[in-house]
């Protein structure tokens, strides 16, 4: 089975807690199987068994409390 990756860039995440945030809220979507954030550069990336939506992942990334911008 081949895994899918996608990095998203993230706004506003400042500290630890941003990081833990949007690690649990983009690892509860189905099929996530990695969530790794570098906060220094701001970005997501999601490693899942299928491709996901983006708009599942923004949606994730809004419920923690931050936006997505292109990355």
């Amino acid at each position: 089975m081949s895994q899918s990756t996608s990095t998203y860039a993230v706004a506003g995440m400042t500290c630890g807690h941003c990081v833990a945030s949007v690690t649990e809220e983009v690892g509860a979507l189905a099929g996530v199987t990695d969530v790794q954030v570098d906060l220094p550069t701001g970005t997501v990336t999601v490693t899942s068994a299928r491709p996901l939506d983006d708009a599942d992942v923004r949606a994730a990334v809004e419920e923690a409390g931050y936006t997505v911008g292109a990355a």
